[in-house]
């Protein structure tokens, strides 16, 4: 054993024997890594991948999701790739299904399991930014020595979750960097990308999923929120962010919840929502001499659906 991997060996278990052990997210890794996968730190073998077929499958088990997120592995290895950086997007498995890289770096990358096929869950690779990103569901980095495998403490490794449009975990976004000299600030500037890249696959993905519903973009603090409603004004849909930030479940979905209820506290926006369509309305009726039947038929929804409407809005009917 060499003189690294036996200091790493060493601090490694001593976090576990310390009482840093019950606070400490890194050191909790390495507990799972160690207790509960029955690993060894010391280990050196390649990570575990998959064949051709069941990389093949991995991929169309992520369904639309891997097309609509090429354009965000693009642009963001085009911010990231000058640093000596590659992309991975990675399924909730931890199995890598697509990335980038340059080809000046691809022997190195691939020696160390950066490649298609990978897999790195907690499971296989112990505490990595892959696999503990999809325990923790959270965005963060695992910076070389962290890593549980000692061969692994090369590489800097920055993930973001991606959630689908229930807000469950779907993927793992991905930068890692063999470089030795990647400092504090541009290790912050790849968190931020990585983020902003996995919330754009989420937009784009949530927006696939409602793709016949209005997609409305609350002004909260969390830009990222995003709530789907049918013609009726109920909310069918809500992503990780707005479920987070309004409290919403999928109980509270399915028994059908007018937008106005997680609107009632942004006046600016629920405001502007009621301008909007009580104008529309009164076009309609305005254009139709007042007949409800065939206003309602004019907006496209039905005449109940319209009289819920109007009674919400304070607006009345000729007839």
């Amino acid at each position: 054993m060499t003189s690294f991997v036996s200091e790493h060996v060493d601090r490694i278990q001593t976090a576990l024997a310390s009482p840093e052990a019950s606070h400490s997210a890194l050191v909790a890794s390495w507990r799972r890594s160690s207790s509960a996968h029955h690993l060894n730190p010391a280990e050196y073998r390649s990570p575990s991948r998959l064949t051709d077929r069941e990389l093949q499958l991995a991929r169309e088990a992520s369904g639309p999701l891997l097309d609509l997120a090429q354009p965000s592995l693009d642009r963001l290895f085009q911010a990231v790739g000058a640093a000596g950086c590659s992309v991975l997007l990675a399924d909730k498995h931890g199995v890598a299904l697509d990335r980038r890289g340059f080809g000046a770096d691809d022997k190195t990358f691939e020696s160390w399991g950066l490649w298609k096929g990978a897999i790195w869950s907690e499971e296989s690779e112990g505490t990595n930014g892959i696999g503990t990103c999809i325990v923790e569901q959270r965005t963060l980095t695992i910076h070389r020595d962290q890593h549980f495998y000692a061969r692994n403490a090369l590489m800097s490794c920055t993930t973001a979750p991606i959630f689908n449009h229930v807000g469950e975990l779907a993927a793992v976004l991905d930068v890692s960097s063999c470089r030795a000299d990647l400092v504090e600030g541009i290790s912050g500037l790849v968190t931020i990308a990585a983020s902003d890249a996995a919330r754009r696959i989420e937009a784009e993905n949530f927006k696939a999923c409602y793709a016949t519903a209005r997609i409305i973009l609350p002004n909260t603090p969390n830009s990222s929120a995003l709530l789907a409603v049918d013609a009726d004004d109920l909310v069918i849909g809500a992503n990780r962010a707005a479920r987070h930030g309004f409290g919403i479940d999928q109980a509270m979905i399915n028994r059908g919840v007018p937008v106005q209820h997680f609107l009632k506290e942004l006046s600016d926006t629920a405001l502007s929502l009621q301008n909007a369509e009580r104008g529309a309305i009164q076009r309609a009726l305005a254009e139709v001499d007042g007949n409800v039947s065939a206003a309602a038929k004019t907006l496209g929804i039905s005449r109940a659906t319209l009289h819920r409407k109007m009674k919400r809005l304070s607006l009345s009917s000729n007839r």
